[in-house]
C-alpha cells in the first residue's frame, strides 16, 4: 500500500528564495532547482503523474487519498512555481491549473527565448571585432564563452570554425600572426 500522505514542512516559503527567478533564459537550471525543491518538500507528485481519475462513491480509500495528495501537490507545486517566475513572463504564459502543463509552458517560452537568444549570440560572434579596449586575452576568451553559451543552447561550434572567428576579428595590423597562425596549421 502506498502512503501518499503531502507533509509540507514550515519551510516551503523560504524554499521559494533558493530557487532562481525563471527570466524567459534559464530554464534548465530553474527547471532542475525548482523539481529539487519540490522532490525534497514531498510536493512533486503532481509534476511525475498525470491526474488521476475523479473520485467517485465507489473510489477505494487508497483512490481517494492518492487524489487528493495529488490534488495538494497540484495546487502547491503550481503556487510554488508561480512565486519564481519574472512577473514579465507569467503575464506571458498560458493559463492552467495543472503544474505539470505549466512546467510545459514556461518550457515552451523558453524554447522561444532561446532561439532569440541563440541569433542575437551567433550575429555577435560573426561580428564582435577586437579593437584594442581590452586585452587580447580578455577578447579570445570573450569569443570562446559566446560559443559556449551558443552549445549550451545547441549549437555547437567547432573548435577550429572558432579559431577562425577569432582571427578574422583582430585588426589589421595582427595580419603577421593570421600568416604565421595559418602556416602552422598546414604543417
Amino acid at each position: 500500500m502506498f502512503n501518499y500522505t503531502v507533509n509540507v514542512p514550515n519551510i516551503l516559503h523560504s524554499s521559494i528564495s533558493s530557487v532562481s527567478v525563471f527570466n524567459g533564459l534559464n530554464f534548465s537550471n530553474w527547471s532542475e532547482q525548482v523539481q529539487f525543491h519540490l522532490g525534497v518538500l514531498d510536493l512533486d507528485l503532481a509534476l511525475q503523474e498525470e491526474k488521476p481519475t475523479d473520485i467517485t462513491d465507489t473510489s477505494s480509500n487508497e483512490e481517494k487519498t492518492h487524489y487528493k495528495a495529488w490534488e495538494r501537490s497540484n495546487r502547491l507545486s503550481l503556487m510554488f512555481m508561480l512565486m519564481s517566475v519574472a512577473e514579465n513572463i507569467k503575464t506571458a504564459l498560458s493559463k492552467t491549473e495543472n503544474a505539470k502543463q505549466f512546467m510545459k509552458n514556461v518550457e515552451e517560452r523558453s524554447q522561444t527565448a532561446d532561439k532569440s537568444l541563440a541569433r542575437t549570440l551567433m550575429s555577435t560572434l560573426t561580428n564582435i571585432r577586437f579593437d584594442g579596449s581590452c586585452t587580447m586575452h580578455e577578447h579570445v576568451v570573450e569569443m570562446t564563452n559566446i560559443a559556449a553559451r551558443l552549445k549550451s543552447l545547441g549549437m555547437t561550434v567547432d573548435e577550429s570554425f572558432l579559431t577562425q572567428f577569432i582571427l578574422n576579428s583582430l585588426l589589421t595590423k595582427y595580419g603577421p600572426f593570421q600568416v604565421n597562425y595559418n602556416a602552422m596549421k598546414d604543417k
